[in-house]
């Protein structure tokens, strides 16, 4: 039996508060994977350890009571950036194993705030 998939595309008309709050997320986001990268980078060279997925997730629950405008976002979002984070790693490391020499999945990388997508994942439901 075959399923059936619809799209549906939608446009949203912000208000410039909306417009400002998805920004926030966006930063927020952004911040929480490049600290959590550079923690991991950071540990790996002074101990060869490396934070998994809920380790950096109670981390962040520290961290947000240190920087109260990590609290303004969606929560959603930022444990979503830890998750791409952490996919991003599983990535590597599982093409690293299965090509030898040839070119694949990088190294995972700092995201910028210009030259690339500006986006966030959240779990939150439209109704």
């Amino acid at each position: 039996m075959s399923s059936i998939q619809k799209a549906f595309k939608v446009t949203f008309i912000l208000t410039h508060n909306q417009q400002v709050l998805i920004n926030k997320t966006i930063g927020c986001a952004r911040y929480v994977y490049n600290r959590f990268l550079a923690l991991r980078q950071e540990l790996y060279t002074t101990e060869q350890k490396t934070l998994n997925y809920n380790a950096c997730s109670q981390q962040l629950t520290l961290l947000k009571k240190e920087i109260e405008w990590l609290n303004v976002v969606d929560k959603f979002a930022l444990q979503n950036s830890l998750k791409n984070l952490e996919i991003a790693y599983k990535n590597f490391f599982t093409d690293l194993k299965k090509s030898k020499n040839k070119k694949g999945v990088g190294f995972p990388k700092f995201k910028n705030k210009h030259g690339c997508k500006q986006s966030y994942k959240t779990n939150l439901c439209l109704r």
